[in-house]
C-alpha cells in the first residue's frame, strides 16, 4: 500500500516536470473553431480584414486539372470591365441613350442581320451610283482593298483608316467596291459615326445601326464603348473603318490623329492588317455647306495605300513594358506620317487629272 502511494506520488512529479518544460509547437496546438470565445473573435477579426477564402480541394480533383503552362490569350475588353479609367466625364451631353445599340450590335438577332441587310444593300446601290456614274472617280489600286475585304486569313480584321473631308465619306466611299462586296452585310465595314449626329432619336438609331455604324461619344475619350466595340470587332476578323481625324476636317489642314485608332491596334489580340487610302474631291460630290445637296460630275480621287505592317513595332513596345498612353501615341504617329506621303500622292494625282 505504502510502496504504490509512493510510486503515485513519482510519477505525478515526473508529470509536472515534463509539463513545465515542454511547450506545444504552433502547428499542433488546438485551433479554436467559430463556437468557441476566442473563435468568435478571431472570426471578427478576419470579417475586418479582406482575406482569400480558401476551399479545400481533393487530391482527385487536383489531378484532374489540367496545367497550364502558358497563360490564356488576352480578351478584348468590353465595357462590363468595371475599371477607374473607364468612368466617363459627365460634362458631356447625350441626347439620347444608346446603351441598347452596343447590345443589339454585340449580340445580333436574325431579325438585325435582315434588317441590316436591307439597309446595307439600299446604301450600297445609291453609293455606287452616286459615285461610280454620277460622279468621275478614279480609284487607285482598288484590287488590293477588294482582295483584302474577301480573301484575307480567316479570323484576321480588316482596320482601314482615311482622311475625312465630307459627311459624304461614310458610305460614300464604298461605293467603288463592286455590288457583291457593297451590298454585303457580311462583309462591309463596321464604322464610328458621332452620338449626337446619327443617334439623335430612336429611328436614326435603328437606320444608323443596321447600317453598322457604331456611335462614338466626343469627348469620352479612348476608354469607351465604341472603341471597345471596334476592338471586338476585329478581334472576330471583322472588317473597321476608322477616321483618325475624329471630324470632318472642312479645312483640310493637318490635324492631329486621335488616339483611338492607336488603343484598337494596340489592344487587337490579333493584329489587324492596317491599310490606309486617302481621297480627293469628296467634299465636291456633298459640300459641307446648305443646303448639302450632292453635285453630280465632280472629280473624286482616292488612292488606296499599301498594308501597314506594325507587328513587330508594337511588340517591342509590349515587350519594352511602354506605357499603355505612350505607345498609342507612337502607334498613332507611325499612321500620321503614312498620311503625310498618302494625301502628297493623291493631290498630285488629282491635280493631274484631265
Amino acid at each position: 500500500m505504502r510502496s504504490s502511494v509512493r510510486r503515485a506520488k513519482r510519477k505525478q512529479k515526473h508529470c509536472s516536470i515534463f509539463n513545465s518544460q515542454y511547450v506545444q509547437a504552433p502547428e499542433t496546438r488546438p485551433v479554436p473553431d467559430e463556437r468557441s470565445t476566442a473563435g468568435l473573435q478571431k472570426q471578427e477579426q478576419t470579417e475586418q480584414r479582406p482575406a482569400t477564402t480558401r476551399h479545400p480541394v481533393s487530391q482527385q480533383a487536383l489531378s484532374s486539372q489540367p496545367i497550364q503552362t502558358q497563360p490564356p490569350p488576352p480578351q478584348p475588353p468590353t465595357m462590363s470591365d468595371k475599371e477607374p479609367r473607364m468612368n466617363m466625364p459627365t460634362d458631356v451631353v447625350i441626347p439620347y441613350n444608346i446603351d441598347w445599340v452596343f447590345e443589339r450590335m454585340r449580340c445580333p438577332s436574325r431579325v438585325w442581320w435582315l434588317a441590316s441587310h436591307f439597309v446595307i444593300a439600299a446604301v450600297g446601290i445609291f453609293s455606287k451610283i452616286l459615285l461610280m456614274f454620277v460622279n468621275k472617280t478614279r480609284v487607285y489600286n482598288k484590287e488590293l482593298l477588294v482582295d483584302l475585304i474577301s480573301k484575307r486569313p480567316k479570323g484576321v480584321g480588316l482596320l482601314t483608316v482615311s482622311n475625312h473631308y465630307s459627311c459624304l465619306d461614310d458610305p460614300g466611299l464604298w461605293g467603288m467596291l463592286p455590288l457583291r462586296q457593297a451590298c454585303n452585310t457580311s462583309c462591309v465595314r463596321w464604322s464610328m459615326a458621332a452620338h449626337d449626329i446619327c443617334f439623335t432619336n430612336k429611328y436614326h438609331s435603328m437606320f444608323f445601326m443596321f447600317g453598322k455604324c457604331i456611335p462614338v461619344v466626343r469627348g469620352y475619350g479612348v476608354y469607351q464603348e465604341a472603341i471597345n466595340l471596334c476592338i471586338e470587332k476585329c478581334a472576330t476578323g471583322q472588317w473597321v473603318h476608322v477616321f483618325p481625324e475624329g471630324k470632318v476636317n472642312m479645312e483640310k489642314e493637318e490635324l492631329r490623329l486621335k488616339w483611338g485608332v492607336g488603343r484598337i491596334i494596340y489592344d487587337s489580340p490579333k493584329m489587324p492588317i492596317i491599310l490606309p487610302l486617302w481621297h480627293e474631291g469628296m467634299d465636291d460630290v456633298l459640300p459641307n455647306v446648305e443646303p448639302y445637296v450632292p453635285q453630280w460630275r465632280k472629280k473624286v480621287t482616292i488612292n488606296i495605300g499599301q498594308p501597314l505592317d506594325l507587328n513587330d513595332f508594337v511588340q517591342d513596345l509590349k515587350n519594352k513594358q511602354v506605357p499603355e498612353q505612350t505607345a498609342r501615341k507612337l502607334i498613332t504617329d507611325k499612321i500620321q506620317e503614312v498620311f503625310r506621303i498618302l494625301r502628297t500622292e493623291t493631290e498630285q494625282l488629282h491635280r493631274e487629272r484631265q
